[in-house]
């Protein structure tokens, strides 16, 4: 037994060790020392140079990957409290991504719904082997592993991909995931410190969301693309006409409100226009009843006011009334206000936010938190802001007056503390200066005060018509003075005292006609996903530039968004088929990233979601192909084109090839092998 144990024993310390003649550079320093070598990957290269700028606080040696975009960056550190040394490459986003078996890849190679059940495997594309080879080379010298991707779900999924590549190599590697939110010194060595395990429950989540994804969208998109391009093909022989399960439910959104629009029947109303004027003053009065739809009526309430005129105050009320300031900035929240006061959309934001996170200027911009961690050093955040011309004075005024209290919201998503400056950037120029700008303005703005005001109301009566005034005295401005973005107008009227009785300047009735709802603007867009859970904070603006990018919608003044005719008629189509739940709508999606949700929580399995949602997805495609003609009609109504008369050819549903069967698994690669 005691032999047994010394084998045991003696096999797990050479498990770690390097064996002499395979990796002779490093074995005998390895031995001598005692040191542990840690391969450490971050997302990008701009993340690992900064990252290892800060732990080896700026003596890296850099040398060339296989990669010329992935630098290696080398250095000695403390992990765990011992002496190491430290490796630091990087990725360049996603290094593997999921594809179908070879059999299937051709778009004339099968029935488009056999796509939900075609082999997929997780591949590294062409493009990417070189940072793929880096790894593999580098890692045989090491014996642990540090995932430094962006703490997020793409990031933890990419960690898992840096992983399964480097295990491949070494089975026995030490994995530890490095969790951040800023890169800063702080952040960095607290995060070295306190090295975790990575979360498999939110990298599954991510693998069932990309596998749903890719079938669904591959599925839709031949299917479509292939059976439209022969109906109109004066119009769309070239086409390709896309599908997502986040594209088109945002696409719905935009044809929803233009065909609100379009639908709208405008009303005439009336109302009873109230105004006094006293001493160059003017106070208008607002009508309790607001308006009437019929105008007799309208008229002879009028008529009765003006057989006794006479206006009597009946009370006066003031009170103090606030403006609050802004919760703490989450990514939602900044990419609205910035494209409706920056008019920078949001694909370019999120942009410019990842690379003033990368400099290490700002948090991490992925957040749907809007509560500060008490742990946050505030004061301190603030006290660098001091020396800016522009905000430096309110943020001064902040520390003065008893420093930051912040607003906090509600949501927090246990990752990420919200976005904020984490130092102060004097060389920045262009959208990169407003953004941060904006940022920084934001933050200070949600550590002061709300805005005080004084508000006095003034409701009156005439023969028995009741109207009401309000006025408005700003006494503190308080974060408005740093927070350019909002506004608060003062509003005067004459000061006037319960029983008080005067004759009106104007008393008359006016018309108007009730308007429809304006077109959305990325604003307004952004929102309804984030109502409805289509994509998340991370994705909206991809979803966004996805529907543009395809011609499904348009800019109307480069701000309103309007649906082309081909948008138009492939919702309308697929409302017209008349299925369970619309493709076109956001309940199917807004279900499946519930269960992506309950996936990361550990409360559902990833196999039962995948199942689930294939199978449900699938008998959707079943019942639009055998409809598909609904689709037909609805385009060629929109496009003014007359559908060519196509037959549905239940093989391709496209006019391909056959749909193969499958005769044997491939006993190499697994992939299906079909006789043709």
């Amino acid at each position: 037994m005691g032999y047994l144990k010394l084998r045991q024993f003696s096999f797990s310390i050479l498990s770690f060790i390097p064996l002499p003649g395979i990796y002779p550079r490093y074995f005998s320093k390895i031995v001598r020392n005692g040191v542990m070598k840690y391969l450490n990957v971050a997302e990008k290269n701009d993340a690992a140079k900064n990252i290892a700028q800060i732990l080896s606080r700026g003596s890296s040696n850099r040398r060339e990957g296989l990669s010329q975009y992935n630098k290696i960056y080398e250095f000695n550190a403390q992990v765990f409290g011992e002496d190491a040394v430290m490796v630091m490459t990087s990725v360049s986003g996603h290094l593997l991504n999921y594809e179908f078996a070879p059999s299937f890849k051709s778009w004339q190679s099968c029935n488009p719904v056999a796509l939900f059940d075609a082999p997929v495997v997780k591949t590294c594309q062409h493009d990417y082997q070189n940072i793929k080879k880096t790894l593999e080379r580098e890692i045989r010298s090491c014996q642990g592993l540090i995932i430094w991707t962006d703490c997020d779900r793409e990031g933890e999924n990419i960690g898992f991909e840096i992983i399964k590549v480097c295990t491949d190599i070494k089975p026995n590697l030490r994995i530890y995931r490095a969790k951040f939110s800023e890169i800063t010194g702080a952040s960095i060595f607290r995060a070295l410190n306190t090295l975790g395990q990575p979360n498999k429950n939110v990298s599954d989540a991510v693998d069932v969301r990309q596998e749903l994804d890719l079938r669904t969208g591959a599925a839709f998109t031949r299917l479509q693309t292939l059976r439209l391009q022969r109906v109109f093909p004066q119009k769309l022989a070239d086409k390709l006409i896309s599908y997502g399960s986040c594209q088109f439910p945002t696409l719905g959104f935009v044809v929803e409100r233009y065909q609100a629009i379009e639908e709208f029947i405008p009303e005439d109303f009336w109302k009873i226009k109230m105004s006094h004027t006293v001493k160059e003053i003017t106070t208008d009065f607002n009508w309790k009843r607001e308006r009437l739809f019929d105008k007799n009526t309208c008229e002879a309430i009028l008529d009765i006011c003006k057989e006794n005129p006479q206006a009597t105050v009946e009370n006066v009320e003031s009170r103090e009334k606030s403006k609050w300031r802004p919760t703490p900035l989450d990514t939602v929240e900044m990419e609205k206000i910035v494209s409706r006061k920056l008019k920078i959309n949001a694909k370019e934001t999120m942009k410019i936010a990842e690379k003033l996170y990368t400099q290490g200027y700002i948090s991490y911009p992925r957040t749907e938190t809007n509560i500060f961690p008490k742990e946050l050093n505030l004061a301190n955040l603030v006290e660098q802001q001091r020396q800016d011309h522009r905000w430096g004075s309110f943020a001064t005024r902040i520390m003065e007056e008893g420093g930051p209290t912040p607003r906090q919201g509600r949501k927090s998503d246990q990752a990420h503390p919200p976005i904020h400056p984490t130092k102060y950037a004097n060389n920045l120029s262009g959208n990169d200066l407003r953004l941060y700008e904006y940022i920084v303005r934001h933050f200070l703005a949600c550590l002061h005060k709300d805005a005080k005001g004084f508000e006095t109301t003034v409701n009156v009566d005439i023969a028995g018509e009741k109207f009401v005034a309000k006025g408005l005295v700003v006494l503190e401005k308080n974060y408005l003075d740093v927070y350019v973005y909002d506004k608060w107008n003062a509003k005067e009227i004459w000061s006037y005292r319960t029983g008080d009785t005067f004759m009106p300047t104007v008393l008359e009735m006016v018309g108007g006609s009730t308007t429809p709802p304006k077109l959305l603007t990325e604003a307004d867009l952004i929102a309804l996903m984030e109502k409805h859970g289509i994509g998340t904070d991370a994705t909206h603006a991809e979803h966004i530039d996805k529907i543009k990018s395809r011609e499904y919608v348009g800019l109307h003044e480069n701000i309103y968004f309007i649906p082309g005719n081909l948008g138009m008629g492939l919702v309308e189509g697929y409302n017209n088929i008349g299925l369970e739940v619309s493709l076109a709508k956001p309940i199917l999606r807004a279900e499946f990233e519930n269960d992506l949700k309950l996936i990361c929580d550990g409360l559902k399995n990833p196999e039962t979601v995948r199942t689930e949602q294939i199978a449900k997805y699938r008998a959707v495609f079943e019942t639009v192909m055998e409809k598909i003609r609904c689709i037909d009609e609805c385009l060629g109504h929109r496009l003014e084109d007359r559908p060519q008369d196509v037959p549905q050819d239940r093989s391709t549903a496209g006019g391909g090839a056959n749909n193969f069967v499958s005769v044997l698994k491939c006993p190499k690669c697994g992939s299906d092998m079909f006789v043709r």
